[in-house]
């Protein structure tokens, strides 16, 4: 099992290339704004490639069976299309925690709620 640096947290995301898709995990910084993290990722000067771990490779079209890594390096040039395919996947703090039960909570509400 890798190592993964204090200051990133893992991201599932998917990845649109001209001739697959890709279904893994990136890991990006704790420090940026969680809207953002992705385009920093894509946008870094120094960066050429994209670390992605447990990857799945389908070719476009599907036809054939996936393809699975551990590891893989994609050439950020290569990438039409990248987004997060679930939720961050680290442990959320307690504060988070509580601050997505009132989020549902209040959903809840507001679906029960008639229109105007």
């Amino acid at each position: 099992m890798t190592k993964q640096p204090s200051d990133t947290a893992p991201v599932e995301v998917v990845i649109i290339t001209k001739d697959h898709e890709i279904r893994g995990t990136v890991y990006v910084s704790k420090f940026t704004k969680s809207n953002r993290e992705l385009t920093e990722l894509l946008n870094d000067k120094e960066r050429r490639f994209l670390a992605v771990t447990n990857a799945e490779i389908v070719p476009q079209g599907g036809a054939s069976t996936p393809k699975r890594y551990d590891f893989l390096e994609i050439h950020i040039d290569s990438i039409v299309i990248m987004h997060p395919a679930s939720q961050t996947l680290f442990k959320e703090s307690s504060k988070v925690q509580e601050d997505i039960a009132k989020f549902r909570e209040l959903r809840n509400r507001l679906s029960q709620t008639k229109p105007f």
